[in-house]
């Protein structure tokens, strides 16, 4: 049975508790990791199923990439963009056009997938948040409405965040080709070290149509036989550089976004939760704080209730305490 609150000063000190339990909660599940409050329920153990989450994501946007892969057949989609690029000018020159085009094209097959995952990964948060706020306002649930709104509107704000911040991150993908991590070269070179027997391999008419390449495994050259020798050299480069740079691409899509969560959701507890409830129960037109004086008619049924059985306690002690006292002096008497 919750307290019965006389004044506007015991209600505030009533929801200051309730505040700083669930945000204390929301430390506990969603910062620290802990789950002592929640040991047998595996969805509120937030910390291992948001990296869960983040694990999966980054093997769907490889799946993605390789099923994109898949799409076309080796080389033939880099000679038919350095087709269309020729220009009057030196040979063995490789146009940039090419380069982002393809990259463009990539980043495109894989854009909504990061936006899906942020949109998953803040309903699941929410869904956490929500149940922690109802468990710690259960006893004063003139509240629950209040603070649950408060909570869906500030996620959903931070959902639209992320979703922009993912958007902007695509854009900067599509738009730009640059890195800093030596991993770029170091792969490039290595696979660039494979194009000479690559070369050897398609030119021998006697040589089998399959050749092994360790970023893709076995691939067909069959198809290429037919096609320039200058032109496959250029496209075998332009791939091995879209092949070394996509690797650089989708790691920092993953780590951007597992920083970038991080941060919102700390940020979140610690910092915007409390905030937005304060606000919600206590802008002008809320009452918020004056509805916990308020008390719903179950409580208010069950506390008369309880006052009832009290005094009949009291009645029947002092009856009982009558009896004894009377039991006491007859026998006195005798």
């Amino acid at each position: 049975m919750p307290q019965n609150l006389a004044c506007i000063a015991d209600a505030m000190t009533a929801f200051m508790r309730i505040l700083g339990s669930a945000k204390e909660s929301m430390r506990k599940v969603l910062v620290r990791g802990e789950f002592d409050e929640h040991p047998d329920e595996l969805e509120m153990h937030c910390t291992a199923r948001m990296a869960d989450m983040l694990n999966d994501f980054s093997e769907d946007l490889h799946s993605k990439s390789d099923n994109w892969c898949s799409k076309y057949k080796f080389l033939m989609e880099e000679i038919r963009l350095l087709e269309e690029t020729k220009v009057i000018g030196l040979p063995n020159f490789l146009p940039r056009t090419v380069f982002l085009t393809l990259l463009q094209r990539r980043v495109k097959e894989i854009s909504e997938t990061p936006i899906d995952f942020v949109r998953k990964l803040w309903n699941y948060i929410e869904d956490v948040v929500l149940k922690i706020l109802t468990i710690h306002s259960e006893s004063y649930p003139q509240l629950q409405n209040s603070t649950r709104r408060a909570a869906h509107n500030l996620i959903l704000k931070m959902k639209q965040s992320s979703v922009d911040r993912v958007r902007e991150m695509i854009g900067m993908e599509k738009n730009a080709d640059y890195t800093c991590n030596p991993e770029y070269t170091s792969t490039w070179n290595a696979l660039m070290s494979q194009q000479s027997n690559f070369m050897k391999a398609l030119s021998d008419q006697s040589n089998p149509v399959k050749f092994t390449l360790s970023e893709y495994e076995e691939v067909d050259i069959g198809h290429l036989r037919y096609e320039e020798e200058s032109v496959v050299q250029q496209a075998y480069d332009m791939n091995m550089r879209l092949t070394s740079y996509w690797k650089i691409v989708l790691e920092r899509l993953v780590d951007s976004l597992g920083l970038h969560l991080l941060f919102s959701v700390q940020n979140l507890v610690n910092k915007e939760m409390e905030g937005e409830i304060l606000n919600e129960l206590m802008g002008p037109d809320s009452g918020g704080i004056q509805r916990l004086l308020e008390e719903s008619p179950s409580v208010a049924s069950r506390r008369e209730k309880l006052k009832k059985s009290i005094k009949l306690l009291k009645d029947s002690e002092e009856i009982v305490s009558k009896i004894m006292d009377k039991i006491a002096s007859q026998g006195n008497l005798e």
